[in-house]
């Protein structure tokens, strides 16, 4: 499926995962809307994208620790298009560590903050453009971390806190969403392989029975959700850990 009429804005997309999406999305047609904590990494993506033929792509510095720097990028947004038709919340800081001490007061902190409260305000502040569109999706990178009685992850206390805030809140979002038509979309995956989606280990990643997670899959499971006709709600995606 092409994404030509799609506008797509992705949080956290200067690195890892995000920036596969949106190199990915932009090579599919759509208009992309990407951001980083600083606009520098964004801004690396949007000419990386630009660089393969897509114009079509915007780069913005988001900071989802901070309320204000979350509302300026929707403003920012505003001021180029009318309509969000897919909000990707991938943002969220990641601290290692299973001991609840060995994480500064200022490191749960922010971890916290960006993938709890950032992703409920980055879908209150975009949620007006949201239902501008007639094709309305958000989607919110969780994590097994978010899922009830997981523990195999050498994650923090405080990102497991994070994620089971994402699930909450995704959760009761999409029953309250659904009679104005907006999808929300979860993915839980556990840990999982991002090869650099320009590099030639993008092409030629196993992906048998045997093998991890890849971020090809996951892609691949949003792409086939947010191109399911619009009575298909798809709540989650759920895997099975390798």
């Amino acid at each position: 499926m092409r994404f030509d009429n799609h506008r797509v804005v992705i949080t956290a997309a200067g690195r890892d995962f995000g920036r596969t999406l949106a190199i990915r999305l932009a090579d599919l047609g759509a208009e992309v809307f990407l951001s980083a904590r600083s606009l520098a990494a964004a801004e690396r993506v949007r000419d990386e994208i630009r660089g393969r033929g897509h114009q079509r792509v915007h780069a913005y510095a988001c900071n989802l620790t901070d309320p204000a720097s979350i509302r300026d990028f929707a403003s920012s947004v505003t001021q180029h298009t009318d309509r969000v038709d897919i909000l990707i919340n991938n943002g969220s800081r990641y601290l290692e560590g299973p001991d609840l001490q060995s994480a500064s007061d200022a490191d749960i902190v922010d971890t916290i903050a960006s993938g709890a409260t950032g992703t409920v305000l980055t879908v209150k502040n975009f949620l007006p453009l949201l239902l501008n569109s007639d094709k309305p999706d958000v989607v919110t990178m969780v994590s097994a971390c978010g899922t009830a009685g997981h523990h195999r992850s050498d994650a923090h206390d405080a990102f497991y806190a994070a994620k089971s805030a994402q699930a909450g809140f995704t959760e009761i979002l999409s029953k309250r969403l659904r009679p104005q038509g907006v999808r929300v979309i979860s993915l839980y995956p556990p840990d999982f392989d991002n090869a650099d989606p320009l590099s030639e280990e993008w092409e030629i990643t196993l992906r048998e029975a045997k093998d991890p997670l890849t971020g090809q899959s996951l892609v691949d499971c949003i792409l086939f959700a947010v191109a399911q006709p619009r009575d298909c709600f798809i709540k989650a995606f759920h895997f099975e850990q390798v």
